[in-house]
C-alpha cells in the first residue's frame, strides 16, 4: 500500500527555520513527484512545493520561493522541505502527497495519495 508520513512540524519565531520530512512507502511507480501543500485558517490549500523523482526538477510557489528548499534522499524515500526565514504569514498545516502521473505540478488535482497533516506555527 502506498503510505506517506509527514513530520516536523512545530512552533517557530519570525525568522527561524524548521525542516520537514514526508517519508514514502510503497510506490511501484516508475516515476512520480512529491509535494508540499498548506493549509491556513480559513485558506484554501495551496501548492508550496514539489520534485518530480527521475529528473529532480523543482517548482516554488512564489510566496517562498527564495526561503523553502525542497530535497529528496531517494535511499531514505524521504523528501525535505528547509524552511527559512519563516514568516507568520507561513503559519498553516502542511501536507505532503504524491502525483504519479503527471511532471512537476502544484495543482492539488493531480495528486493521487496524501499524508496527514502537520502543523507549522510561526510567531510574531
Amino acid at each position: 500500500d502506498v503510505q506517506l508520513q509527514a513530520s516536523g512540524g512545530g512552533l517557530v519565531q519570525a525568522g527561524g527555520s524548521l525542516r520537514l520530512s514526508c517519508a514514502f512507502s510503497g510506490f511501484t511507480f516508475p516515476d512520480y513527484t512529491i509535494g508540499w501543500f498548506r493549509q491556513a485558517p480559513g485558506k484554501e490549500r495551496e501548492g508550496v512545493s514539489c520534485i518530480h523523482s527521475r529528473n529532480g526538477r523543482t517548482q516554488y510557489s512564489y510566496s517562498v520561493k527564495g526561503r523553502f528548499t525542497i530535497s529528496s534522499d531517494n535511499a531514505k524515500n524521504t523528501v525535505y522541505l528547509q524552511m527559512n526565514n519563516l514568516k507568520p504569514e507561513d503559519t498553516a498545516v502542511y501536507y505532503c502527497a504524491t502525483a504519479i502521473r503527471a511532471v512537476t505540478t502544484l495543482s492539488e488535482d493531480d495528486y493521487d495519495y496524501w499524508a496527514q497533516g502537520t502543523l507549522v506555527t510561526v510567531s510574531s
